[in-house]
């Protein structure tokens, strides 16, 4: 029988439903976990833990809005993943993780074999956190790395902590999607992304929704499309003080550069401007393990359920 979905958004759950997943998980018959917005005892929290570690199948795990709700789920996260060899796409988005969060899960996380997509939109980060995350950018292909990175809604992150992810993106060397939507980035940080993004050899998807960017930013990722070779297909900059026409400037070179690819037999399907869709890269280790694009306009990036 192939590995199915446990989904359960916003429930309160008991102790036999709890038996019910962790038994799932040991008997190796579940891929995609998610329990986003659901309320569990912090004993029940450690059983799911203990469950995700002994799971050889478990590709996907969801513990999205609030779950993971203290600084002690965390470090039973993180020996959990310490275990696990088999999850690709971790979401802990809205999960007050603070910085000494993600200290807690640093070693975990970059360490982790199978890891590509990760989401830690609106977790309460800073600069610290940050610097730790570049650290899952390998420069030279060496070791595996993240290809999905989601920071939305991020707000203490400074001007310091954006520098340095743009740096880490332009030397990375898997990086395919970068979600920063709903920070307060403003035309300087998004300069330095458009240089890292000229830069980068593998990034195609950039999210940059309600950014605070204005036409200048649009005109320099204008210039950056019409005179510079990049791997970039989608440019998301709804939501901004930019005008329509550029926007459309922009879409239409991005359309053109994918025309040309698929012309020449490649090239990752997509749509500049006020593009929605996002993507989840799953390594091709067996047939099961497919590109998958999903939905929508909030920072959504999940098989079959969005995380807002």
């Amino acid at each position: 029988m192939l590995p199915g979905s446990i989904q359960i958004t916003g429930e309160t759950l008991s102790g036999a439903e709890i038996k019910d997943i962790c038994d799932s998980l040991k008997e190796n018959s579940v891929r995609l976990l998610s329990v986003r917005g659901c309320q569990l005892s912090d004993r029940d929290f450690g059983r799911v833990c203990r469950g995700v570690a002994e799971s050889h199948s478990l590709a996907q795990l969801n513990l999205n809005l609030g779950v993971v709700s203290s600084i002690s789920r965390v470090k039973q996260l993180a020996d959990a993943l310490k275990t696990n060899r088999s999850i690709q796409t971790l979401f802990l988005h809205g999960s007050p993780l603070l910085d000494a969060g993600l200290v807690a899960l640093n070693t975990a996380l970059s360490t982790h074999p199978s890891l590509v997509s990760l989401d830690l939109g609106d977790c309460m980060l800073g600069d610290e956190a940050v610097q730790l995350i570049c650290g899952m950018f390998p420069p030279d292909g060496a070791k595996s790395g993240l290809r999905e990175l989601t920071l939305s809604a991020n707000p203490a992150i400074t001007t310091k902590g954006w520098a340095r992810l743009a740096v880490a993106v332009a030397h990375s060397s898997q990086l395919r999607v970068l979600n920063l939507d709903y920070n307060p980035l403003g035309d300087q940080i998004a300069g330095m992304l458009a240089v890292a993004v000229a830069s980068s050899r593998t990034l195609e998807v950039l999210d940059l929704e309600g950014t605070g960017l204005t036409n200048q930013s649009a005109q320099i990722f204008l210039d950056m499309v019409e005179n510079y070779p990049t791997c970039l297909r989608v440019l998301v900059l709804a939501e901004n003080a930019i005008s329509p026409e550029l926007q459309q400037q922009i879409s239409d070179l991005l359309s053109e550069g994918e025309e040309d690819d698929d012309k020449e037999g490649g090239g990752a399907r997509g749509s500049g401007g006020a593009a929605r869709e996002k993507t989840t890269w799953l390594p091709n280790s067996n047939s099961s393990s497919q590109m998958v694009l999903v939905t929508s306009g909030l920072g959504d990036s999940l098989l079959a359920e969005t995380e807002m």
